[in-house]
């Protein structure tokens, strides 16, 4: 065993001595609601981790937003070291429906080797996690291998809105080598999981009104024209029956895949039948030829995500409809925006439906770091060194996270290590996190600040290089 394998060893040594009250200490809190969209427990949560951080020797505070405010704590060791910023969010989902929680969504409580609250997967006990390798690092050693930032948010559950505006504003208080999110799940086989990239998303409404009321379907069909088939017929144009996205020129900045990101793709596990049964498909959608990850990572997506008007209550009304809306997204890959996707599909609905209303909603800016980043190998090593196993490394994932404000507003490389489980019923009742994850996590932590720590930075941190980007 080398000098650093052996000092890694020893805090490994340190998180199993400690684990009872490391238990503990993430369940006291996450026994604190801090629920953004009700704003419930922010201050107080906010102010418990500037303690927590300030216990650690770092500088820490709370830096407003025109809502919730960030959390940053910074711990500075050498400038020959890298500098790397830790990401996680404190605010939690609503805990509703309560009456399906097993026990109180804001009293811990631990059944088969899991933790059950709100928030504990989803993110307290993951970024909990990362504040205990930095506690464990400094208990054996005295001192961090590298540099540290830590950003926690209190709005990511409810759209990160102000994170951008805040990432430009404070951009000289960010300034790092690397970004990494401990969020979200492990693969369902178990095996650890590093992300190097996430879709972007674009949400828009189209509505359509064809008359000033309903009508009646037998006085007046086939005189007034029927709203819903207005869009019925405008979405047919939108995408074909082989699943291909027929908006003119959408697709077409879309870049292909590296070799290395096919390479990562093949080695992804897959048991397709077991997918298909768990969700009750006889098949996939179109275009069927398409491989599974590569419609999850590689691809944009058009969804209706729902479709309103005319009568649907019991029995039949023979109404005419006059209007109706529905609600669509757009998952983006690289290098895609939400305003080109906007303006594409605007030029496409006055093309073929000029008089039907086009309402762009909410957007996010895909990510991507290249796989062949220099930070790629000591993360690699680190996942090994706490896990024992190689881990899954996914090009991007189908979801839409704000990691873009670390690689287009700051030009950083940004990972996701997620440490929960893959079934931690986050955003749902019985939400959990397995003890040996949040053990296995905060170790992972550890080694993560241990392999960066052998590396020697050439130059500064990396300064902003796009503080306008929208």
């Amino acid at each position: 065993m080398s000098a650093i394998d052996s000092d890694l060893q020893k805090v490994f040594d340190h998180v199993e001595d400690n684990r009872d009250e490391f238990i503990a200490r993430v369940m006291d809190y996450v026994r604190h609601p801090s629920i953004s969209a009700h704003n419930v427990g922010i201050g107080e949560v906010a102010g418990l981790l500037v303690d927590v951080l300030k216990g650690l020797g770092m500088e820490a505070e709370t830096v407003p937003t025109r809502n919730h405010p960030m959390v940053l704590g910074r711990r500075h060791v050498s400038p020959e070291k890298p500098t790397v910023l830790l990401y996680g969010h404190y605010d939690v989902q609503p805990p509703d429906p309560l009456e399906l929680w097993e026990s109180p969504p804001f009293e811990p409580t631990i059944r088969n080797g899991r933790i059950y609250a709100r928030g504990i997967g989803d993110n307290k006990g993951q970024h909990f996690a990362q504040l205990l390798a930095i506690e464990s690092h400094l208990a054996v050693h005295g001192e961090l291998p590298c540099n540290i930032i830590f950003l926690l948010e209190g709005e990511e559950e409810i759209g990160s809105p102000h994170i951008a505006e805040f990432v430009r504003e404070h951009a000289d208080m960010l300034e790092a080598d690397l970004v990494v999110t401990s969020d979200g799940p492990l693969h369902d086989s178990g095996l650890p999981v590093v992300t190097f990239g996430v879709r972007g998303v674009a949400g828009f409404e189209l509505r359509a009104r064809t008359a000033s009321r309903d009508v009646h379907s037998g006085n007046f069909g086939g005189v007034v024209p029927n709203a819903i088939w207005k869009l019925v017929h405008l979405l047919s144009t939108m995408k074909n029956p082989e699943g291909e996205i027929t908006i003119e020129g959408l697709v077409d900045p879309v870049t292909p895949a590296t070799n290395l990101e096919r390479e990562a793709i093949s080695n992804l596990p897959l048991d397709l039948d077991a997918v298909k049964a768990e969700l009750g498909l006889v098949e996939l959608d179109a275009p069927k030829e398409r491989g599974y990850y590569d419609r999850l990572m590689l691809h944009p997506t058009l969804t209706v995500n729902g479709f309103h008007g005319g009568y649907s209550g019991p029995g039949m009304k023979t109404v005419l409809p006059c209007e109706a809306f529905v609600k669509c997204d757009i998952r983006l890959v690289e290098p895609l925006t939400p305003d080109y996707v906007f303006e594409k599909v605007a030029a496409h609905v006055k093309r073929y439906a000029p008089d039907v209303e086009f309402i762009p909603l909410n957007g996010m800016l895909p990510s991507k770091t290249p796989m062949d980043s220099p930070y790629a190998e000591p993360i690699r090593r680190a996942v090994v060194a706490a896990r024992g196993v190689e881990p899954l490394l996914y090009p991007t994932v189908g979801g839409s996270l704000p990691d873009y404000v670390f690689t287009k507003i700051l030009g950083l490389p940004a990972f996701v290590v997620p440490y929960a489980n893959a079934d931690e019923a986050n955003h749902a009742p019985n939400e959990n996190l397995k003890i040996e994850c949040f053990i296995d996590g905060i170790k992972t932590g550890a080694a993560l600040l241990a392999e960066l720590g052998k590396m020697r930075r050439a130059g500064p941190p990396s300064h902003p290089v796009d503080r306008a980007h929208s």
